[in-house]
């Protein structure tokens, strides 16, 4: 039988990559539900292409050139935020691909888990900023939770079968755009810069949010909430080659470790199948290829948003919500040239230390904290 999937933001990297897993398996999957953020051309072209049932955008603004792509099939169009969590606890699909990015993705996320489905999880700023919530949701309503998010895949990978403790979590962190450049180089760095990634083909925001290391610090807080392991038990580890997407240690002192090449298409594949394993037509990875592969510490004065990351995890509350909200302004105003580099991580230190706290948050709480440190960052940059 085959499982029905809404693929949530289907246009972006994630997406694209997961409809490449449908067209793979016909047999074993269909795209019923499509959404993106803006982009209608790109999802009436898939609509289209996997006779989906509904395609939803969430830029009200293009409804109607949606509407009028898809006018003589029979794909109900949709608009709007809401209509994309609606669609994600919809009666008519068996799994949520949450691929969208940022705050965005923690209503659908909950709407999905109430709903009791099965959810493959791209999108981490749902754990960063509402993981409290989230997981008491999940067990609640008993609904399955697989990471999609390579280093998250990996370790999940490691731990599926182990029945004794594992002593620490072991991620892996490429670097970046900018971790061969010494500290004081980093004052005039561009986005064009920033976007070029010497690994992975990612989204504009994942990309940057790696150059700074935010998105490795949200990675360990994701990984807090999907595996309950404390701060004090999660490491990063500078591994430039992107071949080891991460590790579990444990407590006899074996280190299991999942490799690979910098591939998305394979977590997705494991997340959709799990507990299976298909093959795929992918290329056998050669070791003699990647002779070397090497390990450093990573430089925390360089990269201060790892440790304020760690710092959030340990407030709880709604610390790394106010932290996800302000990063996403200031990434935003980086792209669009309108701050500095170095302005992010400003950013997200203001919001920090401006921003009300509060602990056993609800959605409301949520929802108040990131919108008042979206305003606190907006302030700082003056943007």
């Amino acid at each position: 039988m085959k499982q029905r999937l809404a693929i949530l933001g289907s246009t972006g990297s994630i997406g694209v990559q997961t409809l490449d897993i449908v067209r793979e398996n016909p047999d074993r999957f269909e795209a019923v539900t499509l959404t993106a953020h803006s982009n209608w051309e790109r999802l009436a072209e898939q609509a289209r292409a996997f006779d989906a049932a509904a395609a939803v955008i969430a830029d009200e603004r293009f409804y109607g050139p949606l509407r009028d792509a898809l006018a003589d099939t029979d794909i109900k169009v949709y608009a709007g935020q809401d209509a994309v969590a609606q669609v994600a606890a919809a009666g008519d699909t068996d799994v949520v691909v949450n691929a969208l990015v940022g705050y965005a993705g923690l209503a659908p996320t909950v709407a999905t888990l109430r709903a009791g489905k099965k959810l493959a999880l791209a999108n981490k700023e749902s754990l960063v900023v509402g993981g409290e919530y989230v997981m008491r949701l999940a067990v609640e309503k008993q609904a399955p939770i697989v990471p999609i998010d390579s280093e998250h895949s990996a370790i999940f990978q490691c731990l599926v079968g182990e029945r004794t403790p594992y002593r620490r979590l072991i991620i892996t962190c490429s670097g970046g755009a900018f971790r061969d450049l010494r500290r004081e180089e980093l004052a005039h760095v561009t986005p064009e810069q920033a976007l070029q990634h010497p690994q992975w083909q990612m989204g504009a925001k994942i990309t940057i949010d790696s150059s700074t290391l935010v998105n490795k610090g949200f990675e360990v807080i994701e990984a807090h909430w999907l595996f309950d392991a404390p701060a004090e038990r999660i490491s990063v580890v500078m591994h430039p080659q992107s071949v080891i997407h991460s590790m579990v240690e444990f407590d006899d002192g074996a280190i299991k470790a999942q490799l690979g090449l910098p591939d998305m298409r394979m977590p997705i594949s494991y997340a959709l199948f799990f507990p299976e394993r298909v093959r795929r037509p992918a290329e056998v990875f050669d070791f003699t290829a990647h002779p070397a592969l090497t390990f450093g510490e990573v430089d925390r004065l360089k990269y201060p948003a790892l440790d304020i990351a760690y710092d959030c995890l340990r407030r709880g509350g709604t610390a790394a919500c106010t932290m996800n909200g302000a990063n996403e302004v200031a990434v935003a105003a980086f792209l669009g040239h309108r701050c500095a580099w170095s302005d992010i991580v400003r950013a997200i230190e203001y919001a920090l230390a401006h921003a009300d706290f509060r602990s056993g948050p609800t959605l409301d709480d949520y929802a108040a904290a990131d919108c008042e440190s979206r305003r606190l960052a907006a302030e700082l940059l003056k943007c």
